[in-house]
Formats: structure tokens, C-alpha cells, sequence
């Protein structure tokens, strides 16, 4: 959350292009890599994220503090603005746009992960699950969101979000076997 982040959307409400680009700052490479890992090429990716920063901007004013916070609307229209894209296109993934690096994630996370499960084997994985099940998990431990906030962007109750967490754990486990 960035500091004074409710001050910054109250001013952003009200027009204030300064405070929503603060805003946009902070939130960039978040809502970047949820969607490069979603769309696997850089250009879409950067395509889909201004898409996404363009209804914010656009939308910004209706926005209203219902318990969950700013970044979950952001996931939200994220997470739409990618819905949209598979609707209109045939996507292939390419395994070098969302290399670590290329997400911003350093090695020792990924090495941490377990040492024998190779990148490409985890991103594989990933891609064999149901979006929803992707979604969760790239929120909960790429984004490190809480269940909290990835139930508000996936429009889930917190206590399905644990449930679809826990089953797509379970089916990468299974699937990396």
C-alpha cells in the first residue's frame, strides 16, 4: 500500500491527474507482472497494463472504499482487461517473456521454491491450471496479497479463495510430480 494511498485516490476522485499517477507508479510493476504472467508476451502484457490504467483513470471517480482496498479494484480490472484479451485473441505463451527476470522476481525466490523444479517446469505447470486457480495463486505468493484482497478481485468470499488456493497447490504438486 503506498503511503497515504486513501488520501492519493480521494484526490484522484476528484480529477487530480498527480495523485492517480502516484498511484500508478506504485501499482505499475504489480499490476505489470500479474498480467505478464497471465499473457505471457511483453507487448501484450504492456498493452493490457495501460488498458488497465486507462479504465482506472477513467473509472477512478466511482470508485468507493467498500472494506477492500484500491489495488483490489486494480487486480479486478486487471484481471478483466485479460478475460477481454483471451476473448478477442488466440494466445500463445512464450516461456522467455516471463522468465524470472523478466518478472522481476529475484533467482533466490524462485531457488527457494525447491532447487529441482526448473522454472519452466513451475510456468507449465501453472499454465495447465483453471484461470481462476492461476489468478489466486499469482496474487497470493507473486503479488503477496492476502486472501482478503484476492477474494475482492476475483469476486470470490475469502473462504473459497483458501478452498481454490489449496486445490490448485494441490494440482501443481501433482502436476510437477
Amino acid at each position: 500500500m503506498v503511503e497515504g494511498e486513501q488520501n492519493l485516490v480521494k484526490q484522484a476522485k476528484k480529477g487530480d491527474s498527480e495523485a492517480f499517477g502516484l498511484l500508478y507508479e506504485h501499482y505499475l510493476p504489480k499490476i505489470y507482472r500479474f498480467i505478464l504472467i497471465k499473457v505471457g508476451h511483453k507487448e501484450q502484457a504492456e498493452d493490457i497494463t495501460h488498458l488497465t490504467f486507462l479504465r482506472a483513470w477513467e473509472n477512478v471517480s466511482r470508485y468507493q472504499y467498500r472494506g477492500y482496498s484500491f489495488s483490489s479494484w486494480l487486480y479486478r480490472i486487471a484481471r478483466n482487461a485479460v478475460i477481454d484479451h483471451y476473448r478477442k485473441n488466440t494466445v500463445q505463451i512464450s516461456i522467455e517473456d516471463v522468465s524470472p527476470e523478466a518478472l522481476g522476481i529475484d533467482n533466490s525466490l524462485i531457488e527457494s521454491i525447491d532447487t529441482k523444479i526448473k522454472w519452466e517446469e513451475l510456468f507449465g505447470a501453472i499454465q495447465t491450471l483453471k484461470d481462476v486457480e492461476q489468478d489466486v495463486l499469482i496474487m497470493r505468493f507473486v503479488e503477496d496479497l492476502t486472501h482478503q484482497e484476492v477474494a475482492e478481485a476475483v469476486d470470490k468470499t475469502e473462504g473459497a479463495v483458501k478452498v481454490i488456493q489449496h486445490r490448485a497447490l494441490k494440482k501443481l504438486k501433482e502436476n510437477l510430480k
